[in-house]
């Protein structure tokens, strides 16, 4: 299984909620065995860096996630979530 995590920050706080919907538009893409979008509580003093939004999803091999990102809804989420983000970081790794 890979874990996939990303987390997005926004240019504008005002923009979240639709950040958030942009990336809902991922949980219909049917690759992944589970998918989620949380915002950020925010509670690590130690954090360098604001985050607003993370996306968590499980995939059950490298081609499911590969398939995934090559899904068309895929790119509809980042038509809609790219401009408003200022921060973009994403990791995958084996569960």
């Amino acid at each position: 299984m890979i874990r996939h995590t990303v987390f997005f920050s926004a240019k504008d706080p005002a923009d979240i909620e639709t950040i958030r919907d942009g990336l809902m538009i991922l949980a219909d893409i049917p690759h992944s065995d589970h998918f989620e979008v949380g915002r950020n509580l925010n509670t690590d003093p130690l954090a360098e860096a604001h985050v607003d939004l993370v996306v968590y999803a499980e995939f059950k091999d490298a081609a499911a996630l590969a398939a995934y990102k090559a899904h068309p809804l895929y790119q509809k989420s980042i038509n809609v979530v790219k401009p408003l983000r200022d921060r973009r970081f994403a990791a995958d790794f084996p569960a």
